[in-house]
């Protein structure tokens, strides 16, 4: 699957996160997801991590999808499915279960071939050298 545009730095975020200040309203890309995947600056949080690959899948962006996966855990090569729509990410927990490792229990929602998917994860994150990495998950 090859990478789609980038998004416009006022574009809406993929990852669904409400913007703070304009209430009610998507956060824009450069003030979310872009500035991990666009301007390289470290992710703060598990939750963040996890919004920010979903916006990788939506963006075909494999690249940043190997460097966020843990090196105990990562595959050799990446591909992505051809012809997914993703649809929409709903956030439903995530708690520290450590002071570097942490847990997030999302669905991400998708479309391939005309036929409605949900993806139900509990993801494992560990932050090392200050930087977090999506461990695994399990499907609840």
């Amino acid at each position: 699957m090859a990478a789609l545009e980038p998004l416009t730095p006022v574009a809406p975020c993929p990852c669904g996160r409400v913007d703070p200040v304009r209430r009610g309203q998507a956060a824009r890309w450069a003030a979310c997801c872009g500035r991990w995947l666009d301007a390289g600056e470290p992710v703060p949080d598990a939750e963040s991590l996890m919004r920010s690959r979903y916006a990788a899948f939506v963006l075909g962006r494999t690249d940043y999808l190997q460097q966020t996966w843990h090196a105990s855990t990562r595959p050799a090569e990446l591909a992505l499915e051809e012809g997914v729509r993703w649809l929409g990410l709903e956030v439903r927990a995530h708690r520290s279960t450590g002071p570097d490792q942490a847990e997030v229990e999302f669905v991400a929602r998708s479309r391939q071939a005309g036929r409605g998917q949900r993806l139900h994860e509990l993801s494992r994150f560990v932050r090392e050298n200050g930087h977090w990495y999506y461990v695994d998950g399990v499907f609840p």
